[in-house]
């Protein structure tokens, strides 16, 4: 007979059968925790199992009522109850037990940390969902029965359904990326979220109730999703009520007009087919009317949720600075200045003409139009042409209400010929902007008007380092720096100078206004409004701020160096210090420029790579008076000379794993340094 090899012990056996996902539970230690398990969790944990229908859905509903209470909820947890949930609650005949179950996994996301949806998402809960979104927008277009006929117990079960959905929906989306990318990648998801926004039957049924979170809902999932966008364009009946809606100076309203943002950015030539004139220039009149609601003393945090104004005026200003990141591309791109990365002197080059012909310009070529407090961009723009002769460190109302009829006071036939033919720009400029400034110039007396000031400069940071690229020497741009002139000054008078004269202890406030401020520099070139003596403040809020973690202000800079409060001062002093800036001045800031290169190894590598950037847009024209009259005068060769090899020491020391751009900056800056020397040296006046 054939053997087989040795035999094994069956496994197949009911008394070993176990459900392999679920882990015996050991009791809590502390003894307050598990006379509360005894008391109140196993007994609802065993009915939610229990062969009677009425006792699982008792159980469902019990475990809803203390489900936030911290306690508890850790306790559920630890008996497995969201297995229970999904294998048993969620499919159970009673529609009760499904209604409670549901409420459970959404309150269970909203108290946990963003893992447990994350945890949710890798057991299939989409699949779950995308059944029982069937089954409610199966109900709400019944026509036989219509669902407002239905019995009232049925109605409120299904709207408890959809509410859980959509709170747990969001939760998802927000918790990790590749699961919002599934989320919005699902058909009948998507079509529940677009019946209850555009749900229409009549009697009191309380759908209309869940619009609001379903517009917020399908905001979150149709940012950067050109998909969904075109899904969303494709629903006239859904594009229509937006399209309503985006009018509306309220929650609703305002969430309109962020899906509509989503939409215009992400989808492409055919939203002109569906939507004329499909840009953001039809959302901003009720964004500007929204956050002119803003007021120091409106209450505080009032409301709930969306029904709170601060939430929906907070989320106008988002858009806002959004719409401000893309202006660019609302321009058409025709107006950003082709900044190339300057690559040195180029060897064997031997009849070096002027350095910006010939070596194209000395800037550092990672300008990013738009983002949030940008600290990367660099230029060779100039700057003013002298300090101005205003002596008061304000400005009272009336020359800010001067301002504000300078930028408000261009009608159509005063305004550039071009401007009309850009009217995401032209509605920016005109009606945004003046309420902008308004927040921007309010004295906070508690968070919530604190974190609306910084939405504020946030936006009018975006919407100035978007126009500091414009090309303004091209005269296909005049009308551009026409509209923006005034406004730029408008904004360093009324926002950056009485912030800075504040000397406020505030980083996060400094960084931002310092970011605006480099901006508002590199686009005025010549006509920054500089008060006597101010560029001294960006000198002195670095020396202040150097021991703050590098001048860093927070996580941002921690992320990104060069977001941080130390590199935009030396970025705001480098366009302060161009040409026509006067002597004094330039030699002023070269100095400081040269000092920090001195500091070496102590000075942060990203202000080195900064102070020598900017140190290269400053003197690599010969033309400038200031040349001879400070670089060569003050002797500046031979401090570039000394700091070469500590520069190269520091480009070394960076790890290129993990800090690759600073590797790569510093990496260039080398280079350049070595290459700017020889060609001052052969340039020497």
């Amino acid at each position: 007979m054939q053997r087989h090899g040795p035999s094994r012990r069956s496994r197949g056996h009911a008394a070993h059968r176990r459900d392999p996902i679920v882990k015996p539970v050991k009791p809590p230690t502390d003894p307050e925790l598990a006379a509360l398990r005894e008391a109140k969790i196993l007994p609802v944990v065993k009915d939610l199992q229990s062969a009677d229908p009425k006792s699982r859905s008792t159980a469902a509903s019990a475990i809803a009522n203390i489900i936030q209470d911290s306690k508890c909820r850790k306790l559920l947890l630890r008996e497995q109850v969201v297995h229970t949930i999904l294998t048993q609650t969620l499919t159970d005949s009673a529609l009760e037990s499904r209604a409670a179950g549901w409420g459970i996994l959404q309150l269970l996301a909203q108290e946990e940390e963003a893992d447990f949806c994350v945890h949710l998402f890798r057991l299939d809960i989409l699949t779950a969902i995308e059944f029982a979104a069937k089954l409610v927008t199966d109900k709400l277009l019944s026509e036989n029965p219509r669902f407002s006929s239905s019995p009232k117990t049925e109605q409120t079960l299904i709207i408890s359904i959809a509410s859980s959905l959509i709170s747990l929906l969001t939760a998802l989306a927000e918790a990790q990326d590749d699961v919002l990318v599934s989320v919005a990648g699902n058909a009948t998801i998507t079509r529940l979220l677009f019946v209850l926004i555009t749900y229409k039957q009549g009697g009191a049924t309380g759908v209309d109730a869940l619009r609001t979170d379903a517009l917020a809902c399908l905001m979150i999932l149709c940012e950067d999703n050109q998909k969904l966008s075109e899904a969303i364009l494709g629903e006239d009946a859904c594009l229509q009520v937006l399209m309503a809606l985006h009018n509306d100076v309220s929650s609703d309203g305002i969430l309109a007009c962020a899906i509509l943002h989503n939409v215009f950015d992400a989808a492409d030539e055919s939203t002109q087919a569906k939507v004329p004139n499909a840009d953001d220039s039809i959302l901003i009149p009720t964004l500007a009317k929204t956050i002119a609601t803003i007021s120091p003393t409106q209450a505080v945090a009032n409301g709930h949720g969306w029904s709170s104004p601060l939430e929906y005026q907070q989320l106008a200003l988002e858009i806002l600075a959004s719409i401000g990141t893309s202006l660019n591309a609302a321009m058409g791109g025709s107006g950003a200045a082709a900044k190339e990365e300057w690559g040195g002197i180029k060897e064997g080059q031997e009849d070096d003409e002027d350095m910006n012909d010939d070596d194209e310009d000395m800037g550092s070529g990672d300008e990013e139009d738009g983002d949030d407090d940008k600290g990367q961009g660099k230029g060779d723009n100039g700057d003013d042409d002298g300090d101005d002769d205003e002596d008061d460190d304000e400005m009272n109302q009336d020359e800010i209400d001067a301002d504000m009829d300078m930028i408000n006071g261009a009608d159509d036939d005063q305004a550039p010929d071009n401007i009309d033919d850009l009217p995401v720009l032209q509605a920016l400029l005109h009606q945004a902007l003046p309420q902008l400034l308004t927040i921007a110039n309010l004295q906070p007396s508690n968070d919530d008007m604190l974190r609306l000031q910084s939405h504020a400069l946030s936006a009018l940071n975006n919407m100035a380092w978007s126009l500091s690229v414009v090309d303004f020497s091209d005269d296909h741009n005049a009308g551009i720096q026409k509209a923006w002139e005034p406004c730029a000054l408008s904004v360093w008078r009324s926002v950056i100078t009485p912030i800075l004269s504040s000397d406020t202890a505030d980083l996060n406030l400094a960084t931002q206004v310092t970011g605006l401020a480099w901006a508002v520099a590199r686009s005025l070139r010549g006509k920054t409004p500089l008060q006597d003596g101010e560029h001294r403040r960006f000198i002195s809020l670095y020396q202040a701020t150097k021991g703050a973690a590098s001048a860093g202000a927070g996580a941002q800079a921690s992320e990104d160096p060069f977001q941080g409060l130390g590199v935009k001062c030396i970025g705001v002093l480098g366009q302060l210090a161009l040409h026509p800036a006067p002597a004094d001045r330039n030699r002023e800031i070269g100095t400081f420029l040269m000092t920090l290169l001195a500091g070496l190894p102590e000075t942060p590598a990203a202000d080195a790579i900064e102070a020598l950037t900017q140190i290269f847009d400053v003197y690599g024209d010969e033309e400038f008076p200031y040349d001879k009259e400070v670089f060569w005068k003050d002797n500046y060769i031979t401090h570039l000379d000394a700091a070469l090899s500590k520069v190269r020491a520091l480009a070394k020391s960076i790890n290129k794993k993990d800090h690759a751009e600073l590797r790569h900056r510093a990496d260039e800056v080398v280079l350049n340094l070595t290459r700017f020397i020889a060609y001052k040296r052969k340039h020497k006046q």
